[in-house]
């Protein structure tokens, strides 16, 4: 019937009433809606890095190389749960030196080699002793050990950090315990 009219319409040249369609709004141009999620993106990602960095991996990274916090007493973060006692004893430190270790640098078929002289700190009371008595050891061990190293890895960054954690552990072995604990590099020369 509506159609019936339509047509009745356009045939008696009335003009035709528009169609119902409805029209689509345009969209809002600009405004601060699509910046949320960059600027929301842009203030807390930094914030959450240093929140990680300062409250996470620091702390854990202190606690592993034995480094004291700060606002710690250094004989509270060598892990001693004693007394004073024994935060005394952690703080007094034996210096043992190994005099002139030279070794042949790995690669180099002899033309090169490494002079060194380390200094082992530990605060067992006996250390000098205990170092005089398995110098010839130590001092093996020490060169085995150096001469596996290229000149490469002698020139890595923190390659030296490397040798002194192998050479601790090498020589807390022969030593029987944890009696050093800090190896310090006096002379490190490569020839």
């Amino acid at each position: 019937m509506a159609t019936n009219r339509l047509e009745s319409a356009k045939d008696s040249g009335e003009p035709r009433a528009p169609s119902p369609e409805p029209a689509a709004a345009p969209a809002p141009a600009g405004g601060i809606k699509p910046w949320v999620p960059l600027l929301a993106t842009l203030v807390v990602m930094p914030l959450l890095a240093y929140g990680v960095t300062t409250y996470v991996l620091l702390p854990k990274l202190q606690k592993g190389l034995n480094i004291p916090v700060a606002g710690e007493s250094p004989s509270r973060s060598g892990g001693d749960k004693g007394g004073a006692d024994a935060g005394s004893a952690a703080g007094k430190k034996e210096v043992v030196s190994l005099n002139k270790l030279l070794v042949n640098v790995a690669g180099t078929m002899g033309a090169r080699y490494l002079l060194t002289t380390l200094a082992l700190a530990g605060s067992d009371p006996d250390l000098k002793a205990k170092v005089l008595q398995h110098e010839a050891q130590l001092r093996d061990m020490a060169g085995g050990a150096l001469a596996t190293k290229t000149i490469a890895d002698i020139e890595k960054p923190g390659a030296r950090n490397l040798i002194r954690s192998e050479l601790i552990t090498g020589f807390n072995n022969i030593l029987g315990g944890p009696v050093v604990e800090e190896i310090y590099f006096t002379e490190f020369a490569i020839q």
